[in-house]
């Protein structure tokens, strides 16, 4: 059973989502949260396997309190260090926003969130998020990655750079032949990228799946999520998302 805690400042939408989950054997809807502060209280002590979170809340927004939430479920390591959230008990957090709050999606990140979908997408999309979520992966809705392609466009254009994880330098995206390549060299050599990987990261960056990039690429699909992992640890992401905002939206050089 998927244990779910439903977080948003407006009751119906929060009612809405219920009755759409409930539809699901597998789903249990154990809590609703009116702000961030009652998401925090109920985190810790209904325990969900993964938190629906809105952003702009009274009281307390989405993004400061997944931060909390993830930080009090991801223990020191050793050295000080956080270890990785999903070697602890630490729900998944899916942030839902609406259009023209994009931007959000970096700071969400950056608090250890693991998907972001607009409250736009469809119900079925909105349960294989939760499911995806739940079994220890990560997602970028489709609107999503359009609107992160689009930031990442007005970056390169402004002469923006930077770099959403750390020890990687930017790239940049440019279209040829209708498909998004990979086009910052510089970065993608820093990173110490092969060939390969640079293929299955372009693909990555547009939205495909494991099996689709292994058909692309006639692979196995084993072999594609061997480069997956490469590619984690050369650019220092935690997951497929990081991946993606890397690739998308660390502007040119």
């Amino acid at each position: 059973m998927i244990r779910v805690l439903l977080v948003d400042d407006q009751a119906l939408v929060r009612s809405g989502f219920r009755v759409i989950l409930e539809t699901q054997a597998d789903f249990e809807v154990v809590g609703e949260a009116a702000n961030g502060e009652e998401a925090v209280r109920l985190a810790a002590s209904l325990a969900p396997d993964v938190i629906c979170m809105d952003v702009e809340m009274p009281i307390m927004n989405g993004i400061e309190a997944s931060r909390l939430i993830l930080a009090a479920n991801t223990p020191a390591s050793p050295s000080g260090a956080r270890a990785d959230a999903a070697a602890t008990n630490a729900p998944s957090v899916l942030v839902l926003t609406t259009f023209g709050h994009e931007q959000y999606l970096f700071d969400a990140l950056a608090a250890g969130v693991s998907g972001f979908l607009l409250k736009t997408s469809r119900a079925e999309q909105l349960i294989d998020a939760i499911r995806t979520l739940a079994s220890g992966g990560a997602l970028l809705g489709p609107d999503v990655t359009r609107a992160v392609m689009q930031r990442a466009a007005e970056l390169s254009a402004g002469g923006a750079s930077g770099a959403v994880a750390s020890g990687a330098s930017g790239a940049g995206v440019s279209v040829e032949g209708g498909r998004e390549l990979l086009a910052n060299q510089e970065a993608l050599n820093t990173a110490g990228l092969t060939e390969r990987e640079r293929e299955v990261l372009s693909l990555l960056a547009t939205g495909h799946s494991n099996g689709e990039i292994a058909g692309e690429l006639f692979l196995g699909e084993a072999t594609v999520k061997t480069h997956v992992s490469n590619l984690l640890q050369k650019i220092g992401a935690r997951d497929r998302v990081q991946l993606v905002v890397w690739a998308h939206t660390v502007g040119s050089v």
